[in-house]
């Protein structure tokens, strides 16, 4: 089995930020294949379902972002599950807008939610899917990047999004099916490419 989880701010003030790419990719698997995030379990929302005849286990953490591994740390817990079996989706401002890329472990390249997965769990051993939203600009401080991931995209950014979180869960159907180097081989392609 393996559980996915998806980090984001609750709350519908931050549902269209950049921030949220994680709760909306799990948006999108949950009405694909029929999964109701109707569950409260371990500070977050969840459902159980299958995603191509596998056992899985969506989810929302509800702590905001920069508390998430406390959540993902009860899940793994209650779940009984090891942390090779985790996949956190998350935003990443290192990648250009709409590119994705797997990978399992490695730090946390400055992203909060991340850190404090990594902190919680004591361990970098899960699978990342990294959606990328590029970042404001060149030199941009603290204070802009926080006001950049908590903005909302631009309706040209908003169309190419899109498709990034189709081919995204398109990537977590191959990973759960074929494999992580199957999924890394098949997506961590340039976008513009494909």
């Amino acid at each position: 089995m393996k559980l996915i989880i998806g980090l984001g701010n609750p709350g519908s003030i931050y549902s269209k930020n950049r921030h949220n790419m994680g709760f909306t990719c799990v948006r999108l698997l949950a009405r694909r294949y029929g999964i109701r995030l109707d569950k409260k379990q371990s500070l977050a929302r969840t459902g159980s379902g299958l995603i191509e005849d596998e056992p899985v286990v969506l989810a929302r953490p509800q702590t905001y972002m920069n508390l998430s591994g406390r959540s993902v740390s009860r899940l793994v817990k209650s779940l009984k599950i090891s942390p090779e079996d985790l996949v956190v989706i998350h935003d990443d401002l290192d990648l250009p807008t709409g590119r994705i890329r797997i990978r399992s472990g490695g730090g946390s390249g400055g992203h909060k939610g991340i850190e404090s997965v990594i902190d919680e769990l004591g361990s970098q051993d899960f699978i990342r899917v990294r959606i990328g939203i590029g970042r404001p600009f060149e030199g941009a401080g603290e204070d802009e990047v926080i006001d950049y991931v908590l903005s909302d995209f631009t309706p040209e950014e908003d169309r190419l999004m899109k498709k990034a979180i189709e081919r995204a869960c398109d990537a977590i159907a191959c990973l759960i099916t074929e494999g992580l180097n199957s999924a890394m081989n098949g997506y961590n392609r340039n976008f513009a490419n494909t």
